[in-house]
């Protein structure tokens, strides 16, 4: 009988131990995401800035000038896209739908590098700053969770592989590559703010393995013209890290991304 009391000690020990070490992770990931907000109202700024000079250079008729500012809002949108897609998905909708884009920046690209013209896009205009202003208000007010940047990370690596490493979105501009360079460099912010130095605690092989294979997709990433992106590397290694992002959803108390969930 007393032995059987005092493994049961042991067995309650050890429950309380996991359930407080989940808590100090949980905390400790909560901590991170509020900082991360910081960088995350830096890319939705960088952004909004790009649509409004967007407007003004469609307001001046000026073609060049509205191709130009069309690319540079685009840096900090896609590096915000680690985000967008897990909270604010009816305005990620709204500002980036794609393939068959009747608003966003994707009908004014078609309109500006394809028609080759500014007329008749003011309204389109109004509506990305409108919809990029409802987006900064947002990210500066909402809550966010270690769960859905978890979520929104495994999301966007899966998209990089699956549906833009085989010509991208941004076809009509020629700037896919970028918006590829782009959302890897959010979801490697997002990664070492929030999710690297928990992660080392919990399982240091993991962490190891998750920046090894973000440095991979780096890599296959960093050769200046889509035509030298290989596919199916990017799409395997894509997959590597998402498999590892869901294995680390385990070891940081966090619910596992599901395939269902990361084709949406």
């Amino acid at each position: 009988m007393q032995s059987f009391v005092c493994a049961g000690r042991l067995v309650l020990g050890g429950i309380l131990l996991a359930a407080s070490l989940a808590g100090a992770r949980a905390a400790t990931i909560d901590e991170s995401v509020e900082r991360y907000r910081a960088y995350i109202i830096g890319n939705v700024d960088e952004a909004l800035a790009g649509a409004r000079g967007l407007r003004e250079r469609i307001a001046a008729k000026d073609l060049a000038g509205a191709r130009r500012a069309w690319i540079e809002a685009r840096v900090g949108w896609e590096r915000a896209e680690v985000f967008t897609g897990g909270f604010v998905s009816d305005l990620d909708d709204k500002i980036d739908g794609w393939p068959n884009a009747t608003t966003g920046f994707h009908a004014v690209e078609a309109a500006l590098f394809v028609r080759g013209t500014t007329d008749g896009l003011a309204p389109e205009a109004d509506k990305l700053v409108l919809h990029l202003t409802d987006l900064d208000l947002k990210v500066h007010q909402m809550r966010l969770s270690g769960q859905g940047m978890l979520d929104g990370a495994a999301r966007l690596t899966y998209e990089i592989g699956e549906s833009k490493a085989d010509g991208g979105e941004s076809r009509l501009s020629g700037t896919s590559l970028d918006d590829m360079v782009n959302n890897l460099a959010g979801l490697e912010q997002a990664y070492s703010v929030i999710f690297a130095a928990p992660l080392a605690t919990a399982d240091a092989t993991l962490a190891r393995q998750a920046q090894a294979q973000i440095e991979r997709l780096s890599t296959l990433l960093t050769v200046g013209d889509l035509r030298r992106v290989d596919p199916d590397r990017v799409r395997a290694a894509s997959e590597d890290l998402v498999v590892t992002l869901q294995a680390a959803a385990a070891a940081l108390g966090l619910r596992r991304p599901t395939l269902e969930m990361l084709v949406q």
